[in-house]
């Protein structure tokens, strides 16, 4: 089950913080040689990793989110997603996989993207001393975000939707028509795990 402490918050660039406690398990990667399958939180670490998988097995091109929560550094994630984006990497969230927060902005990363039925996508406010949904949206700290999905091609009110859609301690779970809404998928998503399970995933 995902506790609250492990929810990991989309935090301002300029205001990181470890929303997820110090006892986070960081993403570790697995290849087969055509897939490299993702688990565990994005932190400082993870570009390093990616590229010492990807060397190692250089035709894999689907990166597959089985468990991602969220991330420890912001900054970090985005450096990575973009990374994904370069090499043209096709995202997967599998029928048990689970993305939030951070996580679900790593799979806007992919050229192709898809999400299994029975998957989890989550999402929330970025949190801290404010919450991201109670600052003016002419505020300067949402252009970070608004940029990379700028990159990514995904509509700006995906952003908003986000912060709107759950506080910073919360997570709402996505549905498939909500997918559909903000085109995160390049093809069809139909359904996606319910939120009592995707809590207790």
């Amino acid at each position: 089950m995902i506790s609250l402490k492990r929810l990991f918050c989309l935090i301002p660039i300029a205001a990181l913080s470890a929303c997820i406690g110090t006892d986070y398990e960081p993403m570790q990667f697995t290849s087969d040689g055509s897939d490299i399958v993702a688990r565990g939180a994005i932190d400082a670490g993870t570009l390093d990793r990616f590229l010492d998988i990807t060397e190692r097995h250089p035709n894999a091109k689907t990166l597959v989110l089985e468990m991602v929560e969220g991330s420890v550094d912001d900054e970090a994630n985005l450096i990575f997603s973009r990374e994904v984006r370069k090499r043209g990497f096709t995202t997967v969230v599998p029928s048990q996989g689970l993305i939030a927060s951070g996580g679900t902005d790593l799979f806007l990363a992919g050229v192709t993207r898809q999400i299994a039925p029975g998957a989890c996508v989550g999402v929330h406010s970025w949190g801290g001393d404010v919450e991201g949904r109670d600052v003016p949206r002419s505020d300067p700290v949402h252009q970070e975000y608004l940029s990379y999905y700028d990159v990514m091609g995904t509509p700006r009110a995906f952003y908003w939707f986000t912060l709107d859609a759950a506080g910073a301690d919360e997570m709402h779970w996505m549905s498939a028509a909500e997918v559909a809404r903000f085109g995160m998928t390049t093809a069809p998503t139909t359904g996606l795990a319910s939120a009592a399970v995707c809590d207790a995933r």
